[in-house]
């Protein structure tokens, strides 16, 4: 059974599609994919990256140290005491080295975790390869995508909306 997955414009120049990528910004429209064969600077006004990253990482390197100061405080102070050298059980000093090993390590695979996530990573099918003309994409031709996830997504609408912008062709993309 087969979904509507979203309404797509196909241009063959770039001013047309930041110009149909800024009317449906200005209309309210937030979930709206551009596929170009090159980045267009023009349109992250429009079309902003989602930006959750380094945050994801920053919590995964915090999460990394305390990990480690935690595990070895365990270690040195509760589990298996060993008075060397007359110095204090948690000394600090001591963890530094594995404390800063675990947060490159939790804020590496966070990295790489979140990055495969945010980018929807392993897709090995994107309902975008059943449009026609697609393969374009990464050619000469530019897609204007607007999702049928958006909360103001009304096909006909939309469709019309996008036929006002001078576009090689519009087409619904469907969803498997």
């Amino acid at each position: 059974m087969t979904r509507l997955y979203g309404v797509v414009a196909e241009f063959d120049d770039p001013q047309p599609l930041v110009d149909a990528a800024r009317l449906l910004h200005e209309r309210g429209f937030r979930d709206v994919e551009a596929y170009t064969p090159y980045p267009v600077r023009q349109l992250d006004e429009y079309i902003p990256a989602r930006r959750n990253l380094p945050l994801l990482v920053l919590v995964a390197g915090i999460l990394g140290t305390l990990t480690a100061w935690i595990m070895q405080f365990y270690i040195a102070v509760i589990d298996y005491p060993t008075n060397i050298g007359g110095r204090p059980l948690n000394s600090w000093p001591s963890f530094i080295v594995i404390m800063f090993e675990l947060t490159i390590l939790f804020a590496s695979v966070a990295a790489f975790f979140g990055m495969l996530g945010l980018c929807g990573f392993p897709l090995p099918h994107h309902p975008m390869f059943n449009t026609r003309g697609f393969e374009n994409a990464s050619n000469n031709r530019f897609f204007l995508c607007v999702e049928a996830r958006d909360p103001l997504f009304d096909a006909e609408k939309v469709a019309d909306l996008l036929s006002q912008m001078d576009p090689v062709e519009v087409k619904e993309v469907e969803e498997e």
